[in-house]
């Protein structure tokens, strides 16, 4: 349930500051300067110095193009400041202890928490008030080697979309303007969206406390774990087991193509999961990520837990990763072939046929996906 707001585009010379100078922070600072915005991107420590030594420093993975861009660094977001809009884009455990600062300012309207959330906006709402919150996700991947940003991003001629909404799933007038903002970031579109609670519930379920904690078993190494193949029946069903807490919580499985987690059978849907995670795309969207923020893995995955420990679903899958979120457990034994694969209910040749179609139509887009990072 989404509108694309491509169409009306073109506000430019928005009053903008991006609130956390991580690799996707730097990101979406710097297209959105490059768009004609008068950004600001908050930093400290190293990161601040590097900003200012060296500007916003990106190397797209995709196209192997390097570019520089100046935008305005502040050190702290005082209560006096004015802006158009927050763009708050880190993890989220870090998120929530800047909600008293966020909260502290009352002149800025609109603070968009583009990040992973398994808990719901309720914490975020509570903070600062329903008026000025708005729940997304950047679509997008980076990390960090030096001051430079190796990223996976949109792109003029391949642009990534934006999904973001109100909390409650309402379209306003306000979605449409910060919509219009976002489109002027450069390789990207708004995807205003009525169901982004349920896309960022489903998101988590598919990485947190599955495919992330699988990568964290096989010493996240993305070919080590291609070559595992228990490390890949439990992600794929502690994803399964994921999905069915949801629909246990009345939560749809959003969007709906990622229902075919649940359609193929186990040992097909292994073949595929082997292919795209050993896509080069992977080191970046999924593998830079799990090296450097195994804390907020650890913290949605718990929030994940928090959210659906009242459902009756089984979990013996997601038990069994949870124990390699702590690194001190020991890495499942490469090429580990031990557990029994489920058919689910392939009987005839017809379906085979029909959920290998499905599955080819599957790698083919989340191969485009993985390229604007989607996944991470």
């Amino acid at each position: 349930m989404s509108a694309n707001t491509k169409e009306g585009s073109g506000t430019s010379g928005a009053r903008i500051l991006v609130y956390g100078a991580g690799p996707l922070g730097s990101l979406f600072a710097a297209r959105l300067q490059e768009g004609g915005n008068d950004v600001s991107i908050l930093a400290r420590r190293q990161r601040l110095t590097d900003l200012r030594e060296h500007g916003i420093v990106l190397h797209d993975v995709n196209t192997d193009q390097q570019t520089t861009t100046w935008v305005n660094v502040v050190e702290a977001l005082a209560a006096g400041d004015a802006y158009d809009l927050v763009l708050v884009i880190m993890r989220k455990n870090h998120a929530l202890e800047i909600l008293p600062t966020l909260a502290a300012n009352r002149h800025t309207p609109n603070v968009l928490f583009l990040m992973n959330n398994a808990a719901g906006p309720g914490e975020l709402v509570d903070a600062l008030g329903v008026e000025r919150v708005l729940i997304g996700f950047p679509r997008s991947a980076g990390y960090f080697e030096g001051h430079i940003v190796h990223c996976l991003a949109g792109r003029e001629e391949d642009e990534a979309a934006i999904p973001f909404g109100e909390v409650d799933g309402t379209s306003t007038d306000r979605t449409k303007k910060v919509a219009r903002i976002l489109e002027t970031a450069i390789g990207y579109k708004a995807e205003i969206r009525t169901d982004m609670d349920d896309w960022l519930k489903t998101h988590v379920a598919l990485l947190m406390p599955s495919l992330c904690p699988a990568l964290y078993a096989a010493g996240i190494d993305n070919y080590r774990l291609a070559r595992t193949r228990d490390g890949l029946v439990l992600a794929i069903r502690a994803i399964r087991e994921g999905f069915q807490m949801l629909r246990a919580l009345g939560v749809p499985i959003t969007p709906a193509n990622m229902k075919i987690f649940e359609w193929i059978p186990e040992p097909i849907l292994i073949v595929l999961l082997r292919r795209l995670i050993t896509l080069d795309a992977m080191k970046v969207a999924l593998v830079g990520h799990a090296n450097v923020a195994r804390d907020e893995i650890q913290h949605l995955t718990d929030e994940f837990l928090a959210l659906t420990r009242n459902t009756s679903v089984p979990t013996p899958a997601i038990d069994k990763l949870y124990s390699y979120l702590d690194p001190n457990t020991p890495l499942m034994p490469e090429g580990s072939r031990q557990i029994p694969l489920k058919w689910g209910g392939l009987l005839v040749g017809l379906c085979v046929l029909t959920v290998v179609l499905m599955g080819l139509i599957f790698i083919v887009k989340i191969i485009r996906l993985s390229r604007t990072g989607s996944l991470g």
